[in-house]
């Protein structure tokens, strides 16, 4: 049984470990994934406080390696359910046509459930709190057209702060010990006062982690590659308070991780995935999302599907 264990962390430690929205344990840290969706190139209801919060479920039952082909575990099971709280503050402070804002994220990984065949004794997992996203943006003021918005977007410059659990011990942690880098821009297109799309493209560009878990084989630090990822939706109307449309996301990684200074091939990650959502309007001060994705073409990443609501809220 121990050979068999350790046969299958060499293997891993090849090919890239389980990773996820919620905790980190494949090389890239947690990223936006399918939070944002709908209209999202601009806030809502004008300056002020906002408080955004996310509940999200994600289940997967393969682990994916470099190839696309499941890792070689007795069993492969990922269910996990994480709540995101994101506060908001948009400013009455110009610069030029735009307003200056700050968003601080926090994600709370409240239950996790690993399933590796073996006891997890390959897939050790703990849930807890989540590293810190800060991020300074500028909101642009929407073009505005003869029926009402044509073009709204937004710049953040978002840094992902190393605050949360992260044990040596664990393959997958809610925290991933190193700082990132992930700026994005936002943007909204409204083709008629009811239809429009929306895109947030991110860069990620990671630091070290000076105390990496055991399935990276002794190593004194590694660096998480660079990484593009996206989401996009589209949406239309069907009464003034419910829209339904079509939502979905996209990463890839187009560095090599770094294992002690040295680029190892082999680990970079990739998915897509597409769903439908809906998003229900109480008032310009509250809206409901509801956002579903079904996760394809994954490399080095577990593959499965996610079920989040998301709360505004405009003070």
């Amino acid at each position: 049984m121990t050979r068999t264990i350790r046969t299958l962390q060499l293997c891993l430690i090849g090919t890239g470990l389980l990773g996820g929205q919620a905790a980190q344990a494949y090389d890239l840290p947690v990223v936006n994934l399918g939070l944002t969706t709908f209209l999202d190139g601009g806030l809502p209801a004008g300056p002020g406080w906002y408080i955004q919060q996310y509940f999200q479920d994600y289940r997967a039952d393969h682990l994916r390696d470099q190839h696309g082909k499941d890792l070689p575990l007795p069993n492969q099971e990922l269910d996990y359910q994480v709540a995101v709280t994101q506060l908001s503050y948009l400013s009455n402070l110009r610069l030029g046509n735009a307003s200056l804002g700050l968003n601080a994220v926090l994600p709370v990984v409240t239950s996790m459930d690993v399933d590796d065949g073996l006891d997890n004794a390959v897939l050790k997992a703990q849930s807890g709190v989540g590293d810190l996203l800060i991020g300074p943006f500028i909101q642009f003021d929407p073009i505005m057209g003869e029926d009402g918005p044509r073009f709204v977007h937004r710049i953040e410059l978002q840094v992902n702060l190393p605050t949360g659990k992260y044990d040596d011990d664990h393959a997958i942690n809610p925290g991933a010990n190193a700082w990132s880098f992930n700026p994005y821009w936002a943007a909204t297109y409204w083709f008629t006062p009811k239809w429009t799309a929306s895109i947030r493209a991110h860069y990620l560009y990671n630091g070290k982690n000076d105390d990496p878990n055991y399935s990276y084989g002794g190593a004194d630090d590694i660096q998480a590659g660079q990484a593009v990822h996206a989401n996009l939706a589209t949406e239309y109307a069907v009464t003034p308070q419910l829209r339904l449309g079509l939502n979905g996301y996209w990463l890839n990684q187009f560095t090599d991780t770094k294992i002690d200074g040295h680029e190892v091939s082999g680990r970079r990650e990739k998915v897509w995935a597409i769903g439908p959502g809906a998003m229900y309007s109480f008032s310009q001060e509250d809206h409901l999302f509801v956002n579903a994705y079904f996760e394809q073409d994954v490399e080095n990443r577990p593959e499965g599907s996610r079920v989040q609501v998301r709360y505004v809220h405009h003070f």
